[in-house]
């Protein structure tokens, strides 16, 4: 075990994929000689060489539609987007041929190319560079989008990821990039896929499902409620799309509510599919309708505001007690 940062993870994720398959190439904006804006591929390009850890131009569509050819000449084009509001110029080239090109050709064509997306608030920058686009993704057919929270999953997912045959979305949050944990480096990759959900802190009282940068903050938040005598059980997604509906449901099931938060904005984001789709699979466990916590429906805010836009403790907190019925921001009635 080595105890990293979370960054430091998905370098070391990426160096034991290139490693392991001489097809693997990592292409993206100053991920060469700087290393990328965050140092995640820092000292890649020096062992392994310009021709397999390529400084592209400034061009997302051309990155893209460059990592479409190299994979139809069988290479696994690892992608990094410099920041997650610049994936738009990159939109056509992934939701037109990345998601589609296995169906149009019957399978014979495959497209294991793995996209990474710094993405999230926290950091003290503007729009484009601070916001959650993985709602778009998550509705195209043909994509798979995993979002991880802590070393761990990003030293084995990312190695998932490169490894699979689907095009991958994979989604890192930037404000955790120094988060530090324990990581084992000799874990099978294999015995596990990304598609299950984690549950993080058992409870008894309320779900509050959550993925990438809030994990951490949800856990805090069911800390926070157990001295006030509630027992939330807090899930880590892991996988976007698809969901594993199963371990959400099984404790829905459990504890009769639900809370979902998300850094994105609440209007058609991943929250509304969750709630809806539990309260299908799960309509007469639950003792209230499930609750949202979100980023709101404006651009994204100046570094000033932004922590007033993410949901933090309080504001999660708050949704709790929607979900218990019990007094709230929303209820009008003092604690």
């Amino acid at each position: 075990m080595a105890t990293m940062t979370f960054g430091r993870a998905i370098n070391a994720g990426l160096r034991r994929a290139m490693e392991n398959d001489p097809k693997v190439v990592l292409m993206g904006e100053d991920i060469g000689k700087l290393g990328g804006v965050f140092r995640v591929t820092d000292g890649l390009q020096k062992d392994f060489g310009p021709h397999r850890v390529v400084d592209t131009p400034l061009a997302e569509s051309g990155i893209m539609g460059t990592a479409v050819g190299m994979a139809y000449r069988g290479y696994r084009p690892v992608v990094e987007i410099q920041f997650d509001g610049f994936i738009y110029p990159a939109f056509d080239q992934i939701v037109c041929q990345v998601a589609k090109l296995h169906y149009r050709t019957q399978g014979n064509v495959k497209m294991p190319i793995t996209i990474r997306v710094p993405f999230g608030g926290g950091i003290g920058s503007p729009e484009h560079h601070s916001e959650s686009p993985e709602a778009y993704f998550t509705h195209t057919s043909g994509l798979r989008v995993v979002s991880v929270s802590n070393p761990q999953d990003a030293y084995v997912m990312i190695q998932q990821a490169i490894a699979s045959n689907d095009p991958i979305l994979y989604f890192e949050p930037k404000r955790r990039y120094h988060l530090k944990g324990e990581v084992d480096e000799s874990v099978d990759i294999t015995a596990t896929g990304m598609g299950a959900a984690r549950v993080v802190t058992e409870g008894s009282d309320v779900t509050l499902v959550t993925y990438g940068p809030l994990v951490p903050t949800a856990r805090d938040a069911a800390v926070a409620a157990s001295d006030d005598g509630v027992s939330v059980e807090v899930i880590d997604l892991r996988s976007l799309a698809p969901i594993d509906f199963a371990t959400v449901e099984k404790s829905v099931r459990k504890t009769g509510r639900l809370v979902i938060t998300h850094e994105a904005a609440q209007s058609g984001g991943l929250g509304a599919e969750i709630a809806a789709s539990i309260t299908e699979r799960c309509f007469y466990y639950l003792e209230h309708a499930p609750v949202r916590v979100t980023g709101f429906d404006i651009p994204y805010p100046y570094s000033k505001l932004e922590f007033h836009h993410l949901p933090d403790l309080d504001r999660i907190l708050d949704g709790v007690d929607r979900a218990l019925g019990r007094p709230n921001s929303l209820s009008g009635l003092e604690g």
